[in-house]
């Protein structure tokens, strides 16, 4: 498991604070986790298609 810190706005952090008081994740790590986790994995052949598209433009082009 890998420990990360970020910044979220205040509206996010308090949208996940309501679904921790409201008794639905254990705390907020839970709450980013999940959303994160879902991310991925709706987003997954978007996200491979974009990273593959970007390494075709730097191997032509070089930059980066």
């Amino acid at each position: 498991m890998k420990t990360i810190q970020t910044e979220v706005p205040e509206k996010l952090f308090e949208g996940a604070s309501l679904l921790v008081k409201e008794g639905w994740f254990k705390d907020e790590n839970e709450v980013f986790f999940e959303a994160i986790r879902r991310f991925l994995e709706s987003h997954q052949s978007e996200l491979m298609s974009k990273f593959i598209r970007e390494d075709i433009e730097w191997g032509i082009h070089g930059e980066d």
